[in-house]
């Protein structure tokens, strides 16, 4: 272990010996965080998007195995059947098509692209496991262009990492060390993208220490910068590291009257040798303080979340904000009932062209494809509204409708792409409206391992675009997913 995870984990020792006395109370019952907030993503009928999340002790029991594949999941490797293997796999085949891609006038994208992957999961009793993961993309289509080494790639080591996790004080602690999925934070700010052949990953070391109402974590990462080859050519990203902690909350249930909700506050760094913005390259390095509050108030449903951003890029410094404000109404008493909701964002944005202070914010590595699924705005620079409705036509299935409206925050700054970089000569006009975007979109769990999704958007561009050369775009997409 390097010196780093050596502090790191003694710091995780630490805040457990704090925590413990405020959870006395939870005596020899073990102390567990709700797993869906415990900054490990959600897990749904068994999977989660990271598979090392998963828990298939059941499968123990032979009686609970309904086919061949169920065995894979618990694989004894002694007697007591203490030391086991998990296997897992996913095969996604998907479709996109853009109409004038890159919102220039150009004969349509079309993408058909293959995800394969298969991930090991091994335990050595209760306190230690390893965690492998390899994955491949391809792609083909027309008017491909240069594909990015996150659709197109031979072979990944997407994921490879060891732990080691118990109870102190009835307190869970543990510390994670290698190649992982970071997703401890807002989805708009942490977030494996998924959207994408193979997923983000970081390099470096993570702890936590979980008790049943208050958590607490840190983490040292460098992002993983992926070749287009074999694994020999995907390495720790030299100029880039993101590092931090966080504290959250589960709040009492008498909050707002009778509520499931939870509070998340974090610190994070992120220093960047490379950091662009205005055509100009440099090192930066970003400080984000930020609160994230979710869960339920009766039929409501809210995700709200804030930040901000300070430190200095060249010769700027740095003051950014960013607001995601995300709340739906439940029409009916079933968990599948129609909801109701609106979402409204901002991201400040301005400097980005050396005026003043840089008050462009920027995500990490959040979730793009809730702003485009065309990934063609981001969250700097933006202003945007989201009336939305959802709901389930049949067993297994939602539709998801939405309507968003697009404005920057600053008409003397560019618009912005998911990937951070400008539309440009958007920095030249004086409009404010970016676009209009009708976005639809289905996933049916035909059965718990075979889901399909497809989604629809139009964005119909407005003149902080058009003034520029840019026009309207509509994109298709359909994909099958097979996870074991």
């Amino acid at each position: 272990m390097t010196t780093v995870s050596a502090r790191l984990f003694a710091a995780t020792l630490s805040l457990a010996s704090v925590m413990a006395p405020a959870l006395a109370h939870a005596e020899d019952k073990k102390a567990e965080y709700p797993a869906s907030y415990n900054g490990d993503g959600a897990v749904t009928g068994g999977y989660s998007l990271s598979r090392w999340a998963e828990d298939w002790t059941s499968m123990r029991d032979a009686k609970k195995r309904d086919d061949p594949l169920d065995r894979l999941k618990y694989l004894p490797l002694d007697e007591d059947g203490d030391i086991y293997l998990t296997l897992s796999g996913e095969l996604r085949l998907r479709v996109n098509e853009t109409t004038n891609p890159n919102l220039r006038e150009a004969d349509a994208q079309r993408q058909d692209i293959t995800r394969i992957v298969a991930g090991a999961d091994l335990h050595v009793g209760e306190h230690l496991r390893a965690y492998g993961e390899l994955a491949h993309g391809g792609i083909g289509g027309r008017n491909l262009g240069v594909p990015s080494t996150s659709l197109r790639n031979d072979l990944v080591i997407q994921q490879s990492f060891v732990e080691a996790s118990g109870e102190i004080g009835g307190i869970d602690v543990g510390v994670r060390y290698g190649r992982q999925e970071f997703t401890d934070g807002p989805n708009l700010l942490t977030s494996q993208r998924d959207n994408n052949t193979i997923r983000y990953t970081l390099n470096g070391v993570r702890a936590w220490a979980r008790g049943r109402t208050v958590r607490a974590g840190v983490f040292d990462f460098r992002p993983t910068a992926y070749g287009d080859l074999g694994t020999a050519d995907d390495v720790n990203d030299p100029a880039r590291r993101f590092s931090g902690g966080n504290l959250g909350f589960v709040l009492p249930k008498t909050f707002l009257g009778g509520s499931q909700l939870y509070l998340d506050t974090f610190l994070w760094r992120r220093q960047n040798d490379v950091g662009a913005w205005g055509g100009r390259i440099g090192p930066a390095t970003r400080y984000y303080l930020g609160a994230e509050l979710r869960g339920d108030v009766g039929p409501v449903n809210v995700d709200w979340s804030v930040n901000h951003q300070w430190g200095t890029y060249i010769d700027q410094d740095i003051d950014a904000w960013q607001a995601f404000i995300a709340t739906t109404y439940r029409l009916g008493k079933a968990k599948t009932a129609p909801r109701v909701g609106v979402h409204v964002d901002y991201a400040s944005g301005g400097g980005g062209y050396g005026d003043g202070k840089l008050r462009n914010a920027y995500s990490p590595f959040g979730n793009n494809i809730y702003f485009s699924y065309q990934l063609y705005l981001t969250p700097s620079n933006l202003v945007a509204v989201t009336p939305n409705v959802s709901f389930t036509p049949f067993k297994n299935a939602r539709v998801t409708a939405e309507y968003e409206l697009a404005w920057r925050d600053n008409v003397y700054d560019a618009v912005y792409r998911a990937n951070g970089q400008p539309f440009a000569g958007t920095q030249n006009g004086r409009s404010r409206k970016i676009a209009d975007l009708a976005r639809l979109q289905l996933v049916w769990s035909i059965t718990p391992r075979v889901s399909f999704t497809g989604r629809y958007e139009h964005l119909a561009a407005g003149p902080a675009l058009t003034d520029a050369g840019y026009r309207s775009s509509d994109f298709l997409a359909g994909w099958v997913s097979f996870r074991f």
